[in-house]
């Protein structure tokens, strides 16, 4: 038996005005909810991507955020990303900090990105049942991948926001 996962509805300050479901948030309601996304880049520059499981149902196969992740109503931003960051990653014992927050909208859902930075050099250990592969790309290496149907349209927005 599944268990109902629960989210924060907000304002777009943030603000939490509710709660709802996961299946609410994404049937195209276009519910504004909080999620988590952090950055890894390791010591020469190079960022961590993950390939979202073909098991997802937003964006299987395509390669994304190092983490990314919803939060849980009741449940602060600084620590959903801690969780996700262990869940997806095993990563801890590191410093984020908070690099933009923008609104990402698609056909289904509708979100307040609050994105994360951080310098890793420690081990990765991926999910395989949340991602299938990750590894450190440079950025000249995403920079001719753009575009071509293999990133996120959420990455590759959020790539576009990063003073690089």
């Amino acid at each position: 038996m599944r268990t109902i996962e629960y989210f924060p509805v907000i304002d777009e300050n943030g603000n939490t005005i509710g709660k709802t479901t996961r299946y609410e948030c994404h049937n195209g309601s276009k519910i504004l909810h909080p999620v988590v996304h952090l950055h890894v880049f390791n010591e020469k520059g190079e960022l961590f991507l993950q390939k979202r499981s073909e098991q997802k149902d937003i964006q299987p196969g395509k390669w994304d955020t190092a983490v990314g992740g919803h939060v849980n109503y009741g449940e602060k931003i600084e620590d959903a990303l801690y969780r996700e960051s262990r869940e997806e990653l095993g990563i801890f014992g590191f410093e984020a900090q908070l690099w933009f927050r923008y609104i990402f909208e698609s056909d289904i859902e509708r979100e307040l990105v609050n994105s994360y930075r951080t310098i890793y050099n420690g081990v990765i250990i991926p999910d395989l049942d949340e991602v299938t592969e990750g590894r450190f790309w440079t950025i000249s290496e995403i920079k001719n991948f753009l575009k071509r149907d293999i990133f996120t349209p959420n990455f590759e927005y959020e790539f576009s926001l990063m003073k690089l």
